[in-house]
């Protein structure tokens, strides 16, 4: 892990692969920010009240070719300034300090959501939505208004998307579609019944699948072709959805560059066409 500020967000997305008492361990030597490349596993290991080997075992599903790695990965990261944005917010603070905590946590979430970014995956991602004749995205709740904003990006420039979020019209989107299209599923957790199902049946049916989540290693990241992964820091007042959704929104935002670049003239065309639909509705 070259990239500092990629630490962080490559331990939290690999997260949900890890055993309930792996996740325990993870946590509690996350949460230590006195580590330095004296600290030796013994004391990391009494610390946290597990084995030397199950450190070693976690540091590895993490990641890391080792405990080593591991440690070396913590202190760089601390020492980063993406780690040093996030701060939890406290019933104490006053309202500047509030907004303060809330902006800078939404900027670790870009920086960190920018540094793991695989960019071969946006690649085939914008490829798929390029091509692809139908486009149906899924998601529900807060993800559900993620898809709505992009679709409406991509209506602007001519390219038309279906949103779905309900879990039957999903499955009847899923079902017709076929090689010429791309379904794409928002789920921050990954762990979405009802999105799981649908993109899954798109996917036996021969579309493209495309998901935007939280966790690279989740039922749908391994359920789709492609994979675009944000990243959040929990915080107990925020969640991580809402500072996640910040990152997934500039993340999509790049994807539609991304489309419209494939065919620029009439992208421009398109918009401007768009624009004067509207322009009416506004206030002279």
């Amino acid at each position: 892990m070259g990239d500092a500020r990629a630490v962080g967000a490559q331990i939290r997305v690999r997260l949900p692969s890890l055993t309930p008492l792996e996740g325990k361990v993870a946590a509690a030597i996350l949460a230590r920010r006195d580590i330095t490349d004296a600290t030796p596993l013994k004391e990391i290991a009494e610390s946290v009240g597990v084995s030397e080997p199950m450190v070693v075992k976690v540091a590895k599903k993490l990641g890391f070719a080792g405990f080593r790695e591991f440690r070396q990965g913590l202190i760089d990261y601390y020492q980063s300034e993406s780690a040093l944005l996030h701060t939890e917010i406290s019933p104490e603070d006053t309202a500047g300090t509030v907004v303060q905590k809330v902006f800078r946590t939404a900027m670790q979430a870009l920086e960190e959501t920018f540094a793991i970014l695989d960019l071969e995956a946006f690649e085939r991602a914008a490829a798929y939505l390029h091509r692809a004749k139908q486009r149906d995205f899924y998601g529900v709740g807060g993800s559900a208004q993620i898809a709505r904003d992009v679709s409406h990006k991509f209506l602007r420039i001519g390219i038309r998307a279906t949103v779905f979020d309900d879990s039957h019209m999903m499955m009847m989107s899923a079902s017709l579609l076929g090689n010429d299209d791309c379904a794409i599923a928002f789920s921050h957790s990954g762990e979405t019944a009802a999105v799981i199902e649908a993109v899954e049946l798109a996917r036996k049916n021969g579309a493209r699948t495309i998901a935007v989540t939280n966790y690279s290693q989740s039922t749908l990241a391994k359920s789709v072709d492609v994979v675009l992964c944000s990243t959040a820091e929990n915080s107990p007042l925020l969640g991580e959805n809402a500072t996640a959704r910040i990152a997934q929104l500039n993340l999509l935002d790049a994807l539609f560059v991304a489309v419209a670049q494939r065919d620029r003239a009439t992208a421009d065309a398109n918009l401007a066409r768009t624009m004067r639909a509207v322009q009416f509705k506004r206030k002279q």
